[in-house]
């Protein structure tokens, strides 16, 4: 991953994120991590917080980022990180994840709620406690890392997809809700990712998880969705990119996807 040492820049002040501080929670792995590493070498101030503290401070060691324990269902985790904060001028909302697909009929209501918990539920959580840092901040950016399964639906996909269209929600809401003031609100709605563990969370198995990108030729990883959500936090401070759809060329719709 790009930005593994940020002390050989010769310039750090030079680069975009340089004096701005950033938060990416779920960045233990996968578009987290990505993202972390990515807005390390843009010159950023990271902090990484997510449950796994093992995976993080290997993480944080390894790109030059700061580490805090993160459980984004659990409120007084997400008190506490608040707390050790004393600045937020990037936050990108990254932690969730999909956890069956399972039909409506056959709908297990724990997984629902482990969806809701951790998709929705936790970003609500740590965008108001940071809210108000980001505001301070004179020029603060709230990122929502989505799915394009928050616009469309499809069969199996229930649990998830309700979750990610509550997410899609909550940007456009809170987008509207800060209007006037200097925050930015982004979301980053992605396709088909390849990453270590989003579809064997899902599926259960790595078999039935490789089975998902079988035949995809170049399906996105998770340096791209990295790529995108630093390019959209270093636009001019008067742009905003309210919405990034992000998909492999090989996927030109949910259901539309070429495999050789």
């Amino acid at each position: 991953m790009p930005g593994t040492d940020p002390s050989h820049s010769t310039d750090r002040r030079a680069l975009p994120g340089a004096g701005r501080t950033a938060v990416v929670t779920g960045a233990s792995s996968g578009i987290g991590a990505a993202t972390a590493a990515r807005l390390v070498a843009d010159g950023f101030d990271v902090v990484v917080g997510a449950r796994r503290m093992d995976r993080l401070t290997r993480l944080a060691s390894a790109i030059g980022a700061r580490a805090f324990p993160l459980d984004v269902t659990d409120p007084s985790s997400v008190a506490a990180f608040a707390a050790a904060l004393d600045r937020v001028d990037v936050l990108v909302n990254n932690a969730g994840g999909a956890f069956d697909a399972l039909s409506v009929a056959d709908a297990d209501a724990d997984s629902w709620t482990r969806s809701y918990e951790v998709n929705v539920l936790g970003t609500v959580r740590v965008t108001k406690a940071l809210l108000p840092a980001l505001r301070s901040s004179g020029g603060g950016d709230v990122v929502f890392v989505s799915s394009t399964a928050a616009l469309v639906s499809y069969e199996g996909g229930a649990s998830y997809t309700a979750a990610k269209h509550g997410v899609h929600t909550l940007a456009e809401t809170l987008r509207l809700e800060l209007n006037g003031e200097p925050v930015r609100v982004v979301e980053i709605a992605p396709g088909m990712v390849r990453t270590e563990e989003f579809s064997r969370n899902r599926l259960g198995s790595a078999d039935a998880a490789d089975a998902v990108y079988r035949g995809v030729r170049e399906p996105l990883v998770a340096d791209d969705i990295a790529d995108c959500i630093a390019w959209t936090v270093t636009r001019p401070k008067h742009v905003n990119i309210d919405l990034m759809v992000v998909r492999p060329v090989a996927q030109a719709a949910q259901h539309k996807v070429f495999r050789q």
